[in-house]
């Protein structure tokens, strides 16, 4: 017996509760921008240059003890930050100047005097970035950002019609933004990692909304006497099965790599759940919704009463 998630016949009202998601979604929204304006995101060496080094240690050091003891071997200010668990500690520092060996003297300085204090102390990974490349990873990063809600935009706009184009990328606007409000709020690092994860949640989104669009616009011309809004509940319920289900297969893998999967991909993983869930939500409770605002049901019928007086005159 196949398993349903979702019962046949499910008729919930999503319209009804459209005010209270979309002042959710405001206030989420606004909340996720505030954070990003006082606490920043926490740039990874992709983006600010410099040399990370990930130290394991047998027991959880004491911070400040540490940052002192890397700082005596005077390579410059170190930022220190645990890593997953209190026992793993990301260093970074300035990078050197000088030719391609002074990264690895300076990694050598800081092992021989860490070696010294910590017993059992192990470097996992030594990450170094210019401050030239780091300008161009931002660049690149923001572009492919940016250019991927905009063919989103225009996609849906030939795809269906320009209120379902507006309404994807409100919603998009929303995943992407409440996604980064989460790392400024964790200080998570944020690195390339994370802005693949973005663009992969954009993707995901696209195509949840894009199923539920493409039904709304099917029911438009099938029940052209029915209401806007019972029309948009039906749609929704019709593909609540799949999104449900699509949803929660990914969501098991994810939790799976979330909790057992290496520190390494920690923040792209834990950016994948929160974007599954928010682009599942914006999806069935704010992008459906907002077309009755735009207007979806008069522009739909009078498309359609123009191709049929079109069609007449044909016949």
């Amino acid at each position: 017996m196949p398993l349903k998630l979702v019962p046949d016949n499910t008729n919930i009202g999503f319209v009804k509760l459209r005010f209270i998601a979309f002042a959710l979604t405001l206030a989420l929204t606004i909340g996720a921008g505030a954070l990003l304006a006082v606490r920043g995101l926490n740039l990874g060496v992709d983006f600010v240059g410099g040399l990370t080094m990930q130290v394991e240690f047998a027991q959880p050091p004491a911070l400040d003890t540490l940052r002192g003891r890397v700082d005596r071997v005077g390579v410059g200010d170190s930022a220190l930050q645990e890593f997953g668990n209190p026992q793993t500690i990301l260093i970074r520092l300035p990078l050197p100047e000088g030719e391609e060996g002074a990264v690895q003297r300076v990694v050598g300085k800081v092992r021989t005097a860490l070696e010294q204090d910590y017993k059992g102390v192990e470097f996992a990974r030594v990450e170094s970035v210019s401050g030239k490349v780091s300008e161009e990873l931002i660049t690149d990063g923001l572009w492919a950002v940016g250019l991927s809600m905009l063919f989103v935009a225009v996609f849906t706009w030939f795809r269906f019609e320009w209120y379902f184009g507006v309404s994807t990328v409100v919603a998009l606007v929303h995943d992407v933004v409440v996604t980064l409000g989460f790392f400024a709020l964790t200080q998570l690092e944020f690195d390339l990692n994370i802005v693949a994860a973005v663009l992969t949640i954009i993707g995901y989104s696209l195509n949840d909304k894009v199923v539920i669009d493409d039904r709304i616009r099917e029911n438009l011309r099938k029940y052209r006497q029915m209401d806007i809004k019972q029309i948009i509940d039906l749609s929704v319920n019709e593909t609540l099965p799949r999104t449900v289900m699509t949803s929660v297969t990914l969501l098991a893998a994810l939790l799976a790599l979330l909790f057992l999967g290496p520190e390494v991909i920690f923040g792209f993983t834990a950016a994948m759940v929160l974007g599954i869930v928010v682009g599942t939500y914006s999806s069935i409770f704010v992008s459906s919704s907002l077309l009755i605002t735009l207007g979806v049901k008069q522009r739909a019928a009078g498309s359609e009463d123009a191709r049929a007086k079109g069609a007449e005159r044909i016949d």
